[in-house]
Parts: C-alpha cells; structure tokens; sequence
C-alpha cells in the first residue's frame, strides 16, 4: 500500500484520555468527638472562635455518607481526647500498599497522634515505616505530599522539611519533585493542588514559587488553575471518588470547568474544620496508594 499520499499525523496532535486515578476508593477517617480549636498552629485557627461541635459532627457525618455514596470505603480511627487535630486524619502519613509511612509532626501539640495511627496499622498487619535523616527532619503525610505521573510532588516551607524529600526518595524508590510553600495560608500541599486523574488536577500557583510553579506546569499536562480568591475558599482540598469531586465550596467557573471534563461536583460545606485550617481533603487518608517505581503511574 502506497502512503505517500496520506496525512502525516504527529503524535503530539492525537489527543491523550485522561485516565482515573489509581487511588482514591478507600478512606480513613477519625471522627470529631474531641475537636476544637484549643490552640493555634496556622493562620486560620482563633482560639475565640470556636468550632460548634454538634454542626462539625453533622459536617463529618454528611463527608462519610457522601464518600460511601460516590463508592468509597470509609474505615474509623476512634480519637483520643486531647488531640483535636486527630480528625485530620490526612496528615498522619502516607500509605505505600501493605506500608503506612508515619508522620514526623512539626508542632508538639499533634506529634501524639503518631503513637495511636503506628497502633491502628500494626494492629492490621501493615508495617509502619518512619523516615529517617536529619534531625529537623518533618513530614506530615499526604498533607503534603502527592503520587503524580510517575513521581511523588512533596511539599515544604511550613510543615514538613525539605529533608524528608530525601528520605521519601530513598524509601519509595521513586523520584521527588519538591514544592515549596511560600504562603502561608496554604500551609499544606493539599490545600493547593488536588490530583483529578492523568492529566487533570486543581492548582493554586500563588502558593508556591516560581521553580515550583514550572515543576507543576511540566507534571500535569492540563492544570485547572485558580485565582487566589478562588484557593482561598479552599475549593483544592477536595477528595476525587470515581467522577464524583467532593469540596468544601465550588467557585462557579470552576465548577464549569469540572463538569467539562466530566465530573459531578458534590458541594459539602465544612465551615466548622475551615476554623482549624482543614477541609475536605484534610478529614481523609487514603488507604489504597501504592507508590513504586512499578506501580506508579496516575
């Protein structure tokens, strides 16, 4: 057959599908029974104003059955009374398939919470891992840190170190891009990129600098990129289940956005934990990552 005549069609023309996440079906949470706002450890927290406990169990209940509903799974870790912050359960670490890699907590008042998390995943028959390097070595979980494309995106500037980026690479086998945080209203990575799928995720490039921002635009090949008036209602702290996007609040032209690449948005206000700095994501761990070299490709 003579192709001579026929169209030479690059590659880079051939439109790329966008494939779903390999994670993100199965959820950890740890209910408020003791949550407040007891002491401030990032700008969002006033300890004159106080969360209203019985609308912040409704606010948790209504995420749970809303996760379940949208085909996750939810598993319980029960809290313990003077740890407020508990309920955030996305910054006790990272799970690795059967490995739950422990958080090292900057501040003292949440650096408890690793004793009781080590003990919920031993008693499953994970293994729990701790990084090990610097002495001023911090990381705080999937808070700040995210498997994309075939990397892992780990932030630093307010909570977690830029050691532990190191230590991340080390223990996963798998490279490190390193975000740094330069706002501190977006203290966590979670509150300024939310991953959608291969080649969709919910950006905030106000929060980081300049290096930073030209790793995210080379990582993900078609960004939803926010104003900053738009980050601050906290929309990126979403939790993606299937093609259902779970948030706090939805910017209308983000909205738009999203229901153009086929997502279902699920608005479920969580003004109460936004008193505390946390919203959607923040309430949630994922419990079904595996990060490896092998495994890794979302």
């Amino acid at each position: 057959m003579d192709n001579s005549n026929l169209p030479n069609i690059s590659s880079a023309h051939i439109p790329v599908e966008a494939m779903p996440l390999s994670w993100g079906k199965s959820y950890l949470m740890c209910p408020p029974d003791y949550f407040g706002v007891f002491y401030e450890i990032n700008p969002w927290m006033h300890q004159e104003d106080r969360p209203d406990f019985d609308l912040a169990m409704e606010q948790w209940q209504n995420l749970a059955a809303n996760l379940r509903r949208a085909g996750a799974t939810v598993e319980i870790i029960e809290p313990v009374k003077g740890l407020p912050d508990m309920v955030f359960v996305a910054n006790a670490g990272l799970v690795d398939g059967g490995r739950m890699i422990l958080s090292s907590f900057r501040h003292p008042e949440r650096q408890p919470e690793s004793i009781y998390t080590s003990h919920w995943f031993q008693a499953r028959g994970a293994e729990v891992a701790e990084l090990t390097g610097e002495d001023d070595l911090y990381f705080e979980g999937c808070g700040d840190a995210f498997p994309y494309g075939n990397c892992l995106l780990a932030a630093y500037g307010f909570r977690s170190s830029r050691s532990s980026h190191l230590a991340l690479s080390r223990l996963l086998g798998i490279p490190v891009h390193s975000i740094r945080l330069v706002d501190e209203r977006f203290y966590h990575l979670d509150i300024s990129f939310s991953p959608l799928d291969s080649r969709h995720a919910i950006v905030n490039p106000a929060a980081w600098d300049r290096a930073s921002n030209a790793i995210i635009a080379e990582v993900v090949p078609e960004p939803l990129v926010l104003e900053l008036d738009e980050a601050l209602t906290f929309c990126a702290n979403c939790v993606v289940v299937n093609k259902v996007v779970i948030m706090p609040a939805c910017p209308p032209r983000v909205g738009r956005i999203l229901e153009r690449w086929g997502y279902d948005v699920c608005v479920l206000p969580v003004g109460e934990f936004l008193k505390a700095g946390g919203a959607v994501r923040c309430l949630t761990l994922p419990l079904d990552m595996t990060i490896s070299l092998a495994e890794l490709h979302l």
